[in-house]
C-alpha cells in the first residue's frame, strides 16, 4: 500500500483510539494518578534518606518519575491490542482495505498523545513539591521530545509482547517482569554510585539510566557528554528492532 494510504489509515485508527478515552475515563484517571503517587511517595517518604550531591532530591527525582511514567503508560498499547484481538476487532479491520501496520501504529500514536498529557501532570506536581528546572526553551523541547520518543519506543515493545501473549492480564504481567527491574536498577530514583560494582556497571549503561540522565541533563542544564545522543540512539535502535518484528508478527497472527 502507498505510504500516503498507510499514513491516512494510521491517523484514522489513532483518532478511533483517542475517542475511546472519554468513554473509559478511569484509564486516564488512573494513569494520571500514578505519577502523583510516585512523586509524593519518593519525595516525602524516601527523599530524606537519599543523598544526591549537588542538587535537591526533588530535582534529581523528577526525570526518573517522568521516564517511569511514560514507560509504564506504554504498557497500555500491548494490553489494548490483546483485548482488540480477543474481541475479534482485528478480524474486522482485516476485512477493510487498510495497511496492516496502521492497526499497531494507530494505537501507539494514540498512547503517545495520552502520555503527553500525563507528562504535563507529572511536571506540574513536581513544581508543586519543589522541582525547579533551569532549562531554557531548547532544553524543554529536547526533554519532551525524548520523553515522547520513549513512549513510542516502549509502546512498540509492549505491542510486540501483546502479539506474543494471548490475554491482556498476561501482557501486563509480561511487561512488568522486565520493566520493573530495569526501572529500579537505574539512576531513576537513586544515584548509581551507591550500588554494588556489578550492578552499578549494568545500571550505568542500560537504556533507562541513559534516558533518565539525558532528561535530567536537559531539564537541569547539566553536562550530558554522550548520554544526550545515546538516549535517542537507544530508542531508535529499539524501535528499529521491535517495530518490524511486531508488524510481521501481527500479519502472521492475522492470517493464521
Amino acid at each position: 500500500m502507498p505510504l500516503r494510504g498507510t499514513i491516512t489509515d494510521t491517523l484514522v485508527l489513532t483518532e478511533r483510539s483517542l475517542r475511546h478515552i472519554p468513554r473509559i475515563p478511569e484509564q486516564l484517571i488512573f494513569a494520571t494518578v500514578n505519577p502523583i503517587i510516585f512523586v509524593l511517595l519518593f519525595r516525602y517518604v524516601f527523599g530524606g534518606a537519599i543523598l544526591t550531591p549537588g542538587m535537591t532530591y526533588t530535582n534529581f527525582l523528577m526525570a526518573g518519575i517522568l521516564v517511569q511514567t511514560v514507560a509504564f503508560g506504554a504498557v497500555n498499547s500491548g494490553v489494548g491490542l490483546a483485548e482488540d484481538m480477543k474481541r475479534g476487532l482485528v478480524d474486522r479491520f482485516r476485512s477493510l482495505p487498510m495497511a496492516p501496520s496502521a492497526v499497531l501504529s494507530g494505537r501507539i500514536l494514540a498512547d503517545v498523545a495520552r502520555n503527553s498529557l500525563i507528562i504535563g501532570v507529572g511536571v506540574l506536581i513536581g513544581l508543586v513539591v519543589g522541582f525547579r528546572p533551569t532549562a531554557g526553551v531548547a532544553g524543554w523541547i529536547a526533554a519532551i521530545a525524548l520523553l515522547l520518543l520513549v513512549s513510542l519506543t516502549f509502546s512498540w515493545i509492549s505491542s510486540l509482547i501483546g502479539l506474543l501473549v494471548r490475554n491482556a492480564e498476561g501482557v501486563q504481567s509480561a511487561n512488568y517482569i522486565w520493566l520493573l527491574p530495569l526501572t529500579f536498577a537505574s539512576s531513576a530514583f537513586v544515584p548509581t554510585d551507591s550500588m554494588p560494582t556489578g550492578l552499578r556497571i549494568f545500571a550505568e549503561y542500560q537504556p533507562i539510566t541513559v534516558i533518565v540522565d539525558a532528561v535530567r541533563g536537559f531539564l537541569l542544564q547539566q553536562p550530558l557528554e554522550w548520554r544526550g545522543w545515546g538516549a535517542f540512539a537507544w530508542c531508535l535502535v529499539i524501535v528499529a528492532i521491535c517495530a518490524p518484528i511486531a508488524v510481521h508478527r501481527f500479519h502472521h497472527r492475522a492470517t493464521h
